[in-house]
């Protein structure tokens, strides 16, 4: 082979193995493009994943005014998981809320039964628009359910059926069992409804108490 034709063949090879070199520092650049690309995706992840969890918990399981839950239940001896579970059955926490009896306000009391609270607790310049007040309305609802508590000597079921389906029905049903009252089951109650109410709050006082054990001050 001449002279002429060896350099001749270098040439062509050169330019080929500078192409090939700038086609694998465009892969390495993309390569190490895409890897920070992840990276960046999971730290954010790791980042905005508690974020996330607390949106999805406060979906499904919503609590507000949890400072004055605490300071309610204190006042009253109540445990405040038992206050959310309450709160959460009858309204999920939703202020301003009137059922179709005319119960108001977040623990969804009626106006007869928030003056009659108001009358055994010197509750003097309380009115019915006050129902809306959360401060108020919460006061009222932990009240009611301290006096069911101890109507019913610490049953929680039959305090909580009280509190959907009116004491009268509650002291019937006990009567027709021809038992004590802490005999009453939840399977024992014969409204439908007040069975899944009470169900309902029970369920709901369980999850709050394992999941905002530090809002409520558990």
């Amino acid at each position: 082979m001449s002279t002429r034709t060896a350099t001749s063949s270098a040439a062509r090879r050169r330019p080929a193995s500078a192409a090939a070199v700038r086609r694998a520092q465009v892969r390495r650049r993309r390569v190490l493009a895409i890897v920070a690309t992840v990276a960046l995706t999971v730290c954010a992840v790791l980042a905005l994943r508690p974020m996330f969890h607390d949106a999805v918990k406060q979906i499904a399981l919503p609590l507000r005014h949890e400072d004055i839950i605490r300071q309610q239940a204190a006042d009253k001896g109540l445990d405040p998981a038992l206050v959310a579970g309450v709160i959460y059955a009858e309204s999920r926490f939703i202020d301003g809320r009137t059922s179709t009896a005319g119960a108001e306000g977040l623990m969804q009391l009626t106006p007869r039964t928030a003056q009659d609270i108001a009358h055994k607790s010197g509750g003097v310049n309380f009115r019915v628009s006050d129902l809306g007040t959360p401060q108020v309305n919460i006061a009222y609802g932990t009240w009611y359910l301290r006096y069911l508590m101890r109507r019913y000597a610490g049953n929680e079921v039959l305090a909580l059926a009280a509190y959907n389906a009116g004491e009268g029905n509650v002291d019937r049903w006990v009567a027709g069992e021809h038992a004590r009252e802490r005999e009453l089951t939840v399977e024992a109650i014969p409204f439908g409804e007040t069975r899944s109410y009470v169900r309902k709050v029970m369920d709901a006082e369980r999850s709050y108490r394992s999941s905002y054990r530090h809002e409520l001050g558990l």
